[in-house]
């Protein structure tokens, strides 16, 4: 297999990556996560991915990066990290009892440094609506501080969801289905063997 870099420092998505049976590194960049001026959200999304993914390519010459971005969108504002642990409870109150878009953009960098392919996947998350314990809680825990929307769906905000439409792996921070076609594609998962139809009965 060609050697892959994981070009992020989550443990959420090494651990999603792993369930594809894919061999990889890992290897972060640091790239800045700001939103241009009236940047639309899936433009900012796809260029933190191919940025965070240049990057990486840059210190690990020759192999292949794949890399990601997720962010949270509520009435077209884009919720990333938050700064601190009041940015992280304003948002919670935002998505409270709130519908919601989650997009994961991917960039798979080739070996030659240049953009061999991109995707972006969206989900819908609904939130039930949460108490201000709930919410201060949860904060106090430091779950939310390094995730997109101030919350992990993996972990405790699980019991903040009403329900999840499209990939539930998405809202993880990768989209399964279509990062296993990615690699297949690009060989770096060999192709699933596909069931035979069969045949019709007489």
């Amino acid at each position: 297999m060609p050697r892959l870099v994981l070009g992020s420092a989550s443990p959420r998505r090494a651990a999603l990556l792993r369930e594809l049976g894919a061999e990889f590194t890992v290897c972060a960049s640091d790239v800045p996560e700001v939103i241009g001026a009236a940047e639309p959200a899936e433009a900012f999304a796809r260029r933190m991915a191919r940025q965070k993914g240049s990057a990486v390519a840059e210190a690990r010459a020759g192999a292949w990066v794949l890399s990601a971005d997720t962010i949270v969108v509520v009435d077209g504002v884009v919720l990333g990290k938050p700064a601190d642990a009041d940015d992280a409870r304003h948002m919670l109150k935002r998505l409270s009892g709130r519908l919601h878009d989650v997009l994961t953009a991917v960039a798979l960098i080739a070996p030659d440094g240049q953009l061999a392919a991109e995707l972006l996947v969206r989900s819908a998350v609904e939130f039930r609506p949460l108490t201000a314990t709930e919410i201060d809680d949860y904060v106090a825990g430091g779950e939310p501080l390094d995730k997109a929307g101030a919350y992990g769906v993996q972990g405790g905000a699980a019991a903040f969801v009403a329900g999840v439409s499209g990939s539930y792996s998405n809202v993880v921070g990768l989209p399964l289905d279509e990062v296993r076609d990615l690699l297949e594609r690009f060989a770096l998962l060999p192709r699933r063997t596909r069931p035979r139809p069969r045949a019709a009965e007489r």
